[in-house]
């Protein structure tokens, strides 16, 4: 699942002509285009999904819906490790099985 999840920015500067922020979800830090809200702040809170910045939102409002997630686990769903929570799925190997990635990919059989 793909939430959309607010979070606080902490930095904001340019990359390649782009406005970015480093934006904190609850302990987790990911880079975030602000494109869509070009006036947003360093301590101000946006509902983030897929790496943009959609909405601004209060802080008290953000922290509510981060417990949420949090008590849930979801953002330990949107954020964690995949082989971890392949793992916690029972699915030991991890996702991509026991040769890793390259696994899953179609092998095609070889006749002399």
């Amino acid at each position: 699942m793909c939430l959309a999840v607010p979070g606080r920015v902490l930095e904001i500067g340019e990359r390649d002509g782009t406005r970015m922020a480093t934006v904190d979800f609850g302990g987790v830090q990911k880079e975030v285009c602000l494109e869509y809200l070009p006036d947003l702040r360093v301590g101000e809170y946006a509902i983030v999904h897929v790496g943009f910045a959609l909405q601004r939102l209060d802080e008290e409002s953000a922290r509510k819906t981060l417990d949420l997630f949090a008590e849930l686990g979801m953002l330990q769903e949107e954020f964690g490790d995949p082989w971890e929570q392949a793992a916690r799925l029972g699915d030991e190997e991890g996702p991509f099985g026991e040769d890793g990635p390259a696994a899953t990919t179609t092998r095609k059989e070889v006749r002399p």
